[in-house]
């Protein structure tokens, strides 16, 4: 088999049309063999070979040139945090044009969808609908709490002593009058209902998670983006400036040596100061809502609570 040497790379590394084969110089006795496998119809990948995910999409849209990458796969390629392990995900969705027929294949979820301009953007040159187009696709399949915690995603910005500043990658007003200006899709009431609880400064799912649980069981209110006062200043996950009680989710990054050195300067500042801090873990969440809600109640009656 001669193959020219920039297709070469192509055929040992990432996914490729039966078509692209072919135009590399391989035969079709190759693309048929053992060292492929066919996740579609007309779509081939060497075996053994890891590759991002906008390489393993492509040729879906070199078969669909109308289409583009949507919902779930999308969502993945913008790197919002979803209830399920990415890599664990290997269906794409695909939206063509409204009144088009629905890509029909293997591994392939179509959708047909009126898309605007702005609903869509490239990445690599891959077609992929918009950060905030995607949150409304996943309105429709994902729990209120699930989405919520995409849209906490999209707006977090926050700028601290500590660490890089962020930036949102949809400000909160673009997602609001992005959503305010759409009319009768599936899933807009979901979506509008997740901005009214989304809040900004909120760095990862389990303090959406656990932010949401507070909110529900009634307690004082705890927010977001609240510097406790001092010098340095002390950033909470969550603060009740009432009563003084702070939330810290300590997820697996807090275990390096480095996050914990600076954590027990923070859980000292914030002793200090008056205020009284609660730590939950994951395996805290695992014993339910009644028990990480016991906990705050006890915190929030020592600083004062009569509730």
């Amino acid at each position: 088999m001669v193959v020219r040497p920039r297709k070469l790379e192509l055929l040992a590394r990432r996914s490729f049309t039966f078509g692209e084969g072919l135009s590399s110089g391989a035969t079709r006795g190759h693309l048929r063999g053992k060292d492929m496998s066919t996740p579609s119809r007309e779509i081939r990948v060497p075996r053994g070979q890891r590759q991002p995910l906008l390489d393993r999409v492509r040729p879906y849209l070199a078969l669909c040139p109308k289409g583009c990458i949507s919902h779930v796969t999308a969502a993945q390629l913008h790197g919002l945090p979803l209830p399920w392990f990415d890599d664990e995900i290997r269906t794409v969705h695909l939206t063509r044009p409204a009144h088009s027929a629905q890509p029909r294949r293997r591994n392939v979820i179509g959708h047909s969808n009126t898309l605007a301009p702005d609903d869509i953007m490239y990445l690599d040159g891959v077609a992929v609908t918009t950060p905030e187009r995607t949150f409304l696709d996943l309105s429709a399949l994902l729990s209120l709490d699930d989405l919520v915690a995409v849209a906490d995603f999209l707006v977090c910005e926050h700028e601290r002593p500590f660490g890089l500043a962020k930036a949102a990658r949809v400000p909160a007003q673009t997602l609001r009058s992005y959503i305010s200006s759409k009319r009768n899709l599936r899933g807009l009431s979901a979506a509008r209902s997740a901005l009214e609880l989304m809040r900004v400064g909120v760095d990862s799912r389990p303090e959406t998670r656990l932010r949401l649980l507070l909110q529900r069981a009634g307690l004082p209110e705890f927010t977001t983006n609240y510097a406790i006062e001092g010098d340095p200043e002390v950033w909470p996950d969550l603060a009740c400036e009432e009563f003084k009680t702070s939330a810290e989710y300590e997820g697996e990054v807090h275990k390096t040596p480095q996050k914990q050195l600076f954590d027990r300067n923070r859980d000292e500042r914030t002793a200090a100061r008056g205020w009284l801090q609660v730590k939950v873990y994951k395996s805290d969440m695992r014993r339910g809502d009644a028990y990480v809600v016991e906990m705050f109640k006890r915190a929030l009656r020592k600083q004062g609570w009569q509730g």
